[in-house]
């Protein structure tokens, strides 16, 4: 029998990095949008497609960013997030 191929740690697609003010600026949109109870597009790393939703909590304790879309809650970790939108309907 054979298995599927797996890819080696170091050899595995890397997310990537940002500077210290890319973060920041992420940051005060993220915080923004969960003062005014925007709706949001989230850009995830590794994601296909991208999060529509409302930020309900974002937890300096674990970094992640809870967002709630179709009632559910989907907790992203911040680091993991490229890019924040409005939408534009």
């Amino acid at each position: 029998m054979i298995g599927l191929p797996t890819l080696s740690k170091k050899h595995a697609a890397q997310r990537p990095t940002r500077d210290e003010f890319e973060l920041e600026e992420l940051g005060n949109q993220l915080f923004e949008a969960r003062e005014e109870g925007a709706e949001i597009f989230l850009t995830v790393w590794g994601m296909d497609e991208q999060v529509r939703g409302r930020i309900s909590n974002m937890d300096p304790r674990t970094r992640l960013v809870h967002v709630e879309c179709d009632g559910d809650t989907l907790k992203v970790p911040y680091l993991d997030i490229m890019n924040v939108e409005s939408p534009r309907d």
